[in-house]
């Protein structure tokens, strides 16, 4: 069955199975292997659920995590930024659990990656609002009890390697949450700076807050 696409056009289940299969490659090209489990929604995105999280572990040390559903066989989707549409990318150092501890609610890894599947959440939400670019910053809402999210956004590529499916290149918005001073120093003087002082202390393109702050 035709599925819609954002309220564009629909396309079919075939489109969608072939386009996926060039933006794996294309994903794989920066990130390494996909793992061959999917963190599925429970409630689809395109019906107001989560993201499903597609999680890279021989890439760079630790974890990576990856959308998949931003970017339509046609090549739209989000807002373009100034790279074109896009989908994200976020990591964690931690590497991912064994089978038997993946439910556990408690666990480090679990706990950032439900919280980044819920930042990515939003973040696909709002690219569809309106135009995220690489160094721009964004604040979200945590959930009940929780402290804000602040991201600050760049252009992912590995040796400079861009983001391209099907021979048409798009942008792997990376999202890394930081502390408020650094996401406030951003605001008041440049992105730029922050990003680079983040890859000096080795924290880039991270998203774990268990480390001292660079400003």
């Amino acid at each position: 069955m035709p599925r819609e696409a954002h309220g564009k056009r629909a396309f079919s289940d075939e489109e969608y199975r072939r386009y996926g299969e060039a933006k794996q490659l294309a994903l794989e090209r920066l990130l390494g292997p996909m793992y061959n489990v999917v963190g599925h929604a429970i409630f689809p995105f395109e019906m107001g659920g989560a993201v499903d999280m597609y999680y890279f572990l021989k890439g760079i040390p630790g974890t990576g995590f990856a959308t998949m559903e931003l970017i339509e066989p046609d090549g739209s989707g989000p807002k373009p930024n100034r790279e074109g549409t896009y989908e994200l990318v976020a990591f964690t150092r931690l590497e991912m659990p064994r089978p038997d501890e993946r439910r556990d609610k408690n666990h480090a890894f679990n706990k950032i990656e439900r919280r980044m599947c819920g930042i990515l959440t939003k973040v696909g939400r709002f690219s569809f609002e309106t135009v995220l670019n690489p160094g721009d910053t964004c604040e979200l809402p945590g959930k009940a009890g929780e402290s804000e999210h602040c991201v600050i956004f760049d252009d992912y590529r590995n040796n400079d390697a861009h983001f391209e499916i099907n021979g048409k290149v798009h942008c792997l918005l990376l999202c890394i949450e930081v502390f408020r001073s650094e996401m406030e120093y951003a605001m008041q003087n440049s992105s730029a700076v922050v990003l680079t002082k983040l890859k000096e202390a080795g924290h880039y393109p991270y998203s774990d807050l268990d480390r001292g702050s660079v400003f």
